[in-house]
């Protein structure tokens, strides 16, 4: 991955303003991926422009499939109609999680896949054996060696019922998009319910397939001989919106995030009201404002599959709780390393102690600016909110992880009045 340029914050300056919501990097990805189940040729909309899409592109076309990205126009257009190699490469698996979801596609459609162990953000084991079970039980035989995941189905897969010991996002998408064609039913019991999950259901329907219950714990895919090319407009990002509004909650706003339902991070926007923020909501945008002479109230947190609280604005919540008044204790409940953020905000002045997967966040009056380390995704976006709100200058570095999810998270902070930059 290609060192990015470091992101300098001079802090204290007033944050207030309308954004579009990006498309969502965590949906974007996966519905890349559910392209492969049809040849011909696909457009989806409302696709950011970060880094994670041109790797995934990569991936694709490393599998003779063509890609074009209009980023102005912000919609890829893949034609699947000529792919040449059933393997994703280990030079660009290793750089992206979310490669593993070509697994499932590639599996129904072709009966035979190998895939790279996949890598990104260093946050936890993430461990792949919940993708595997779901599969073996539609009837997937596979062996891994030192990078790859081989697997086939000589027979093609099978529907039958699945309960996942764990409500994982991956291993639902995998599994949902590799029961679309698989012979007869599968039912998905305790699969994730994450808003990113109905949205590659509706592009999956679109294609021809027969899913119902996304959204839900319970999800019935009907499997189909096969499936056409489609259109889709991507939801917006709940994960983007939740960071600006922190800004807003750290620098008084107000901060209008627009294309986002609220239902999509809703107990996020609890957290808030119950932080002292005042929180406005239509049916697609949210906003939040402070008022600054009003202290931010400490507020305990635990992370949880939706619809509890994002594990992905876990990070940007303890920015807030290091300027409350009080104590709070944060419960990291889904990956077991994402409090590496943590030792940078104690050196910008924040008193925080981590024991296991607990924090506890002891209110102070100011940070100060320093240079810390972006360490993931969402500890970078972090730090740079921290940066917003602390005394003199911060400088964020190794920013190539921020890239990889926030479409010009620079420019969009400039646009609210943030004193940021590129250096």
């Amino acid at each position: 991955m290609n060192t990015a340029a470091d992101i300098i914050v001079e802090g204290g300056y007033p944050i207030q303003g309308t954004v579009q919501a990006s498309g969502a990097k965590n949906s974007v990805l996966k519905l890349m991926a559910a392209s492969i189940l049809a040849p011909g040729t696909h457009h989806i909309t409302n696709v950011p422009d970060i880094s994670d899409v041109f790797l995934m592109a990569e991936v694709l076309k490393s599998m003779g499939i063509a890609v074009d990205f209009d980023r102005a126009g912000a919609a890829l257009t893949i034609d699947t109609a000529h792919l040449t190699s059933l393997t994703a490469p280990a030079e660009l698996v290793n750089q992206i999680r979310a490669s593993i979801a070509v697994l499932g596609p590639l599996l129904t459609r072709y009966h035979e896949a190998h895939v790279a162990v996949p890598g990104g953000c260093q946050i936890g084991e993430r461990k792949l054996d919940i993708h595997f079970a779901a599969l073996e039980a539609l009837g997937m035989e596979f062996f891994t060696d030192t990078e790859y995941i081989h697997a086939s189905a000589p027979g093609g897969l099978t529907g039958a019922p699945v309960y996942l010991r764990f409500p994982s996002v991956g291993a639902t998408e995998n599994l949902m998009m590799a029961a679309t064609l698989a012979k007869g039913t599968t039912i998905i019991d305790n699969a994730a319910r994450e808003p990113e999950i109905a949205d590659l259901a509706n592009y999956l329907n679109s294609m021809g397939a027969q899913i119902t219950g996304a959204g839900t714990s319970h999800i019935v895919v009907e499997g189909t001989s096969a499936m056409h090319p489609a259109d889709h407009h991507t939801v917006g990002d709940r994960i983007e919106s939740g960071t600006f509004l922190v800004a807003a909650a750290l620098l008084g706003g107000p901060v209008t995030v627009q294309g986002i339902s609220p239902d999509y991070f809703a107990t996020a926007l609890l957290k808030m009201q119950q932080l002292g923020l005042y929180v406005e909501k239509t049916e697609s945008s949210v906003t939040v404002s402070r008022n600054l002479s009003e202290p931010l109230l400490a507020t305990d947190i635990q992370t949880l599959p939706f619809p509890g609280f994002p594990t992905d604005l876990q990070a940007q919540f303890m920015v807030m709780a290091s300027l409350a008044e009080g104590r709070s204790r944060i419960a990291e409940n889904i990956f077991e390393n994402r409090f590496q953020h943590a030792e940078d905000l104690v050196n910008m002045g924040a008193d925080i102690v981590t024991e296991g997967h607990f924090a506890y966040v002891t209110g102070v009056s100011r940070l100060h600016g320093t240079t810390v380390h972006s360490s993931d995704l969402r500890a970078g976006a972090a730090l740079v909110l921290a940066g917003l709100a602390a005394e003199g200058q911060t400088r964020v570095t190794n920013t190539e992880h921020i890239d990889r999810g926030y479409e010009g998270f620079v420019s969009k902070l400039q646009s609210l009045g943030a004193s940021i930059s590129r250096d």
